[in-house]
């Protein structure tokens, strides 16, 4: 980072996992299970206490079957196996239960899929990550991007950040950081643009992320960053700091993960393996800065 790291959050010798945070994933669908399965671990990976899945009903048991931690809450599924309009009945039930939430992975798209981002973008209080597929259905409907309730943090590959904007890729490679800032200054949230140097910014400040390399460019690692940052939003975090430790723990994961698997040779599940090494290197870090 071009900064220091935040400080990690405290772990204090008598919590529980209320302490630690109650997070809320939104997404999945038929044929896109994976994706929802890999944010849950991530959350629980970076020290979450409770992380519940929403899911649509048909796939809960093959996401449940994926790891035990994690607990999954059915949501009524539309004709394709998408979370349905009837869904968000269950979602005002679960999300004032939570400390952070994030919906995307895996989500698909639809206009009742459209219908429910925009109702959670602009009315839920707590703080939540949009990614993938829930850009996609705010980029349908740009009208409402500062119109929302409680912090929000946008994690956009560039050719989703290229739909938001209503501009090509090529012009976003060009200039990132400035379309960033500006992007999140004009719509006061946080942007996380993903990339090489993947660029975290409030449009006020702004950090540009040193670790990562190529081997993450495979489907999935992005549904792992979601993941990450809402569990440390669970975690009572600031969202740009939330976010910048994040993206920071995210690409030394996959740096871990590039020196035992390659480039090459990694899939997104390895960054689940080396994320507890990431954190032993940070720990030691961030205890060495406190000491100093």
């Amino acid at each position: 980072m071009s900064q220091p790291l935040p400080s990690l959050p405290t772990r204090p010798s008598d919590g529980h996992k209320g302490t630690f945070g109650r997070v809320l994933i939104i997404g999945g669908s038929t044929g896109m299970s994976g994706a929802i399965s890999l944010s849950g671990v991530s959350a629980l990976r970076s020290g979450a206490g409770l992380v519940s899945l929403a899911l649509p009903e048909p796939i809960l048991p093959i996401v449940a079957s994926y790891e035990p931690s994690y607990l999954c809450i059915p949501v009524p599924p539309d004709l394709n196996g998408r979370v349905s309009l009837e869904a968000q009945v269950v979602l005002d039930e679960s999300i004032p239960k939570m400390d952070a939430a994030a919906i995307g992975p895996g989500l698909g798209r639809s206009e009742n899929l459209n219908r429910i981002v925009a109702h959670l973008y602009q009315n839920a209080k707590l703080p939540m990550v949009f990614d993938a597929d829930a850009l996609n259905a705010l980029a349908d409907q740009k009208e409402i991007l500062s119109q929302h309730t409680g912090p929000r943090i946008l994690t956009p590959h560039p050719g989703e950040f290229a739909r938001l904007i209503g501009s090509e890729i090529s012009h976003i490679q060009k200039h990132r950081e400035s379309l960033a800032v500006e992007f999140a200054a004009r719509h006061e949230v946080i942007l996380v643009l993903k990339g090489a140097g993947t660029i975290v910014t409030d449009g006020k400040r702004t950090r540009v992320n040193e670790t990562g390399n190529a081997g993450m460019g495979t489907g999935g690692t992005g549904d792992i960053l979601t993941g990450i940052i809402a569990s440390l939003l669970g975690q009572k975090m600031l969202p740009l700091e939330a976010a910048q430790l994040g993206a920071y723990l995210h690409g030394l994961a996959g740096d871990l993960a590039a020196e035992e698997f390659t480039q090459r040779g990694m899939i997104a599940s390895d960054l689940l393996k080396t994320i507890p090494d990431a954190w032993r290197i940070m720990q030691a870090e961030d205890t060495a800065n406190l000491t100093r």
